[in-house]
Protein backbone atom coordinates (compact mmCIF):
# COMPACT_ATOMS: atom_id res chain seq x y z
CA UNK A 1 0.00 0.00 0.00
CA UNK A 2 1.42 3.42 -0.93
CA UNK A 3 2.27 6.13 1.57
CA UNK A 4 -0.15 8.52 -0.14
CA UNK A 5 -3.10 6.59 1.25
CA UNK A 6 -2.20 7.81 4.73
CA UNK A 7 -1.76 4.24 5.95
CA UNK A 8 0.99 1.65 6.18
CA UNK A 9 4.62 2.06 7.35
CA UNK A 10 4.80 5.77 6.47
CA UNK A 11 1.75 6.66 8.56
CA UNK A 12 2.94 4.46 11.42
CA UNK A 13 6.34 6.16 11.42
CA UNK A 14 4.68 9.60 11.43
CA UNK A 15 2.50 8.58 14.37
CA UNK A 16 5.52 7.35 16.34
CA UNK A 17 7.35 10.58 15.60
CA UNK A 18 4.35 12.59 16.81
CA UNK A 19 4.27 10.62 20.08
CA UNK A 20 8.00 11.17 20.56
CA UNK A 21 7.71 14.94 20.10
CA UNK A 22 4.75 15.12 22.48
CA UNK A 23 6.78 13.16 25.03
CA UNK A 24 9.65 15.62 24.54
CA UNK A 25 7.40 18.60 25.20
CA UNK A 26 6.42 17.05 28.53
CA UNK A 27 9.93 15.87 29.47
CA UNK A 28 11.74 19.09 28.53
CA UNK A 29 9.01 21.14 30.17
CA UNK A 30 9.37 19.26 33.45
CA UNK A 31 13.12 18.79 33.78
CA UNK A 32 14.67 20.90 31.02
CA UNK A 33 16.87 19.73 28.18
CA UNK A 34 19.75 18.65 30.40
CA UNK A 35 17.53 16.91 32.95
CA UNK A 36 15.60 14.80 30.46
CA UNK A 37 17.06 11.49 29.32
CA UNK A 38 16.55 9.58 26.09
CA UNK A 39 15.35 6.55 28.04
CA UNK A 40 12.74 8.63 29.87
CA UNK A 41 11.52 10.16 26.59
CA UNK A 42 11.27 6.70 25.02
CA UNK A 43 9.25 5.44 27.98
CA UNK A 44 6.88 8.42 27.81
CA UNK A 45 6.40 7.82 24.08
CA UNK A 46 5.69 4.13 24.63
CA UNK A 47 8.58 2.86 22.53
CA UNK A 48 11.94 1.22 23.17
CA UNK A 49 15.15 3.16 23.58
CA UNK A 50 16.38 1.56 20.35
CA UNK A 51 13.19 2.61 18.61
CA UNK A 52 13.72 6.21 19.72
CA UNK A 53 17.29 6.19 18.40
CA UNK A 54 15.97 4.99 15.04
CA UNK A 55 14.05 8.27 14.70
CA UNK A 56 16.37 10.61 16.62
CA UNK A 57 19.99 9.62 17.15
CA UNK A 58 20.77 12.47 19.58
CA UNK A 59 18.88 14.46 22.18
CA UNK A 60 19.94 17.61 20.33
CA UNK A 61 18.03 16.33 17.28
CA UNK A 62 14.95 15.95 19.44
CA UNK A 63 15.30 19.48 20.77
CA UNK A 64 15.56 20.93 17.27
CA UNK A 65 12.50 18.98 16.12
CA UNK A 66 10.42 20.18 19.08
CA UNK A 67 11.41 23.81 18.57
CA UNK A 68 10.66 23.56 14.85
CA UNK A 69 7.25 22.08 15.64
CA UNK A 70 6.42 24.97 17.97
CA UNK A 71 7.57 27.50 15.37
CA UNK A 72 5.49 25.83 12.64
CA UNK A 73 2.38 25.96 14.82
CA UNK A 74 2.89 29.68 15.42
CA UNK A 75 3.28 30.39 11.71
CA UNK A 76 0.19 28.33 10.91
CA UNK A 77 -1.85 30.39 13.38
CA UNK A 78 -0.59 33.64 11.87
CA UNK A 79 -1.46 32.44 8.38
CA UNK A 80 -4.94 31.42 9.50
CA UNK A 81 -5.58 34.97 10.73
CA UNK A 82 -4.03 36.69 7.67
CA UNK A 83 -1.52 38.41 9.94
CA UNK A 84 1.82 37.65 8.35
CA UNK A 85 2.64 41.24 7.30
CA UNK A 86 2.51 43.59 10.33
CA UNK A 87 3.63 46.61 8.28
CA UNK A 88 0.67 46.31 5.89
CA UNK A 89 -1.96 45.01 8.32
CA UNK A 90 -0.84 46.06 11.84
CA UNK A 91 -4.18 45.64 13.63
CA UNK A 92 -4.74 42.23 12.08
CA UNK A 93 -1.14 41.32 12.92
CA UNK A 94 -1.64 42.11 16.60
CA UNK A 95 -4.87 40.13 16.65
CA UNK A 96 -3.08 37.27 14.95
CA UNK A 97 -0.22 37.28 17.41
CA UNK A 98 -2.71 37.19 20.27
CA UNK A 99 -4.30 34.16 18.59
CA UNK A 100 -0.87 32.52 18.45
CA UNK A 101 -0.30 33.10 22.15
CA UNK A 102 -3.71 31.73 23.10
CA UNK A 103 -4.01 28.96 20.54
CA UNK A 104 -0.51 27.51 20.26
CA UNK A 105 1.47 28.75 23.26
CA UNK A 106 -0.98 29.02 26.15
CA UNK A 107 -1.01 25.27 26.73
CA UNK A 108 0.43 23.71 29.90
CA UNK A 109 3.07 21.56 28.18
CA UNK A 110 4.17 24.30 25.79
CA UNK A 111 4.23 26.92 28.54
CA UNK A 112 6.53 24.83 30.74
CA UNK A 113 8.69 24.02 27.72
CA UNK A 114 9.16 27.69 26.82
CA UNK A 115 9.79 28.76 30.41
CA UNK A 116 12.32 26.03 31.21
CA UNK A 117 14.17 25.96 27.90
CA UNK A 118 14.39 29.74 27.48
CA UNK A 119 15.87 29.94 30.98
CA UNK A 120 18.39 27.20 30.28
CA UNK A 121 19.23 28.61 26.86
CA UNK A 122 20.64 31.84 28.28
CA UNK A 123 23.92 29.92 28.42
CA UNK A 124 25.78 30.36 25.10
CA UNK A 125 26.72 26.67 25.25
CA UNK A 126 23.07 25.51 25.27
CA UNK A 127 21.97 23.96 21.94
CA UNK A 128 18.86 26.19 21.87
CA UNK A 129 20.73 29.44 22.62
CA UNK A 130 20.78 30.65 19.01
CA UNK A 131 17.18 29.57 18.45
CA UNK A 132 15.78 31.63 21.32
CA UNK A 133 18.00 34.60 20.48
CA UNK A 134 16.68 34.63 16.92
CA UNK A 135 13.13 34.03 18.11
CA UNK A 136 13.18 37.06 20.42
CA UNK A 137 14.67 39.23 17.68
CA UNK A 138 12.02 38.10 15.20
CA UNK A 139 9.14 38.75 17.59
CA UNK A 140 10.50 42.18 18.53
CA UNK A 141 10.82 42.98 14.83
CA UNK A 142 7.23 41.83 14.26
CA UNK A 143 5.85 44.12 16.97
CA UNK A 144 8.12 46.99 15.93
CA UNK A 145 6.77 46.85 12.38
CA UNK A 146 3.18 46.78 13.62
CA UNK A 147 3.63 49.67 16.06
CA UNK A 148 5.57 51.70 13.47
CA UNK A 149 2.73 51.33 10.96
CA UNK A 150 0.14 52.27 13.57
CA UNK A 151 2.14 55.33 14.65
CA UNK A 152 2.35 56.49 11.02
CA UNK A 153 -1.44 56.24 10.78
CA UNK A 154 -1.96 58.11 14.05
CA UNK A 155 -3.55 55.02 15.61
CA UNK A 156 -0.96 54.38 18.34
CA UNK A 157 -1.55 55.81 21.81
CA UNK A 158 1.87 55.92 23.48
CA UNK A 159 4.83 58.22 24.04
CA UNK A 160 7.27 55.30 23.68
CA UNK A 161 9.01 54.51 20.43
CA UNK A 162 7.78 51.48 18.45
CA UNK A 163 11.04 49.70 19.32
CA UNK A 164 10.57 50.32 23.05
CA UNK A 165 6.94 49.24 22.86
CA UNK A 166 7.94 46.02 21.08
CA UNK A 167 10.45 45.18 23.82
CA UNK A 168 7.92 46.03 26.53
CA UNK A 169 5.20 43.93 24.91
CA UNK A 170 7.45 40.89 24.66
CA UNK A 171 8.56 41.33 28.28
CA UNK A 172 4.92 41.54 29.38
CA UNK A 173 3.98 38.36 27.52
CA UNK A 174 6.93 36.37 28.87
CA UNK A 175 6.37 37.64 32.40
CA UNK A 176 2.67 36.79 32.35
CA UNK A 177 3.37 33.29 31.05
CA UNK A 178 5.85 32.60 33.86
CA UNK A 179 3.45 34.00 36.47
CA UNK A 180 0.68 31.81 35.06
CA UNK A 181 2.77 28.70 35.68
CA UNK A 182 2.88 29.62 39.39
CA UNK A 183 -0.71 30.84 39.73
CA UNK A 184 -2.96 29.46 37.02
CA UNK A 185 -6.19 30.44 38.74
CA UNK A 186 -5.41 34.13 39.22
CA UNK A 187 -3.29 35.07 36.20
CA UNK A 188 -5.39 35.66 33.08
CA UNK A 189 -2.78 35.85 30.35
CA UNK A 190 -5.07 36.46 27.38
CA UNK A 191 -7.15 39.24 28.95
CA UNK A 192 -4.07 40.98 30.41
CA UNK A 193 -2.29 41.05 27.05
CA UNK A 194 -5.45 42.09 25.22
CA UNK A 195 -6.14 44.93 27.69
CA UNK A 196 -2.56 46.15 27.34
CA UNK A 197 -2.68 46.16 23.54
CA UNK A 198 -6.10 47.84 23.47
CA UNK A 199 -4.74 50.60 25.73
CA UNK A 200 -2.15 51.23 23.00
CA UNK A 201 -4.35 50.59 19.98
CA UNK A 202 -8.02 51.35 20.70
CA UNK A 203 -8.98 50.09 17.23
CA UNK A 204 -7.89 46.60 18.22
CA UNK A 205 -11.11 46.15 20.23
CA UNK A 206 -13.42 46.80 17.29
Amino acid sequence: MSATTGRGPYAKSAEVRRRILEACVDAFGETGFHGATMKDIAKRAGISHTGLLHHFARKEDLLIAVLELCAERSVDFLKSTDAIDPAEHPVEALRGMLAVIVGSELQPGIMELNAVLSGEATSPEHPAHMYFGQRYRSVRHFYTDAFTALAARGELRSTLTPEALATTTLALINGLQVQWLFDRDSIKVESAIRDFLVSLVPGLDR
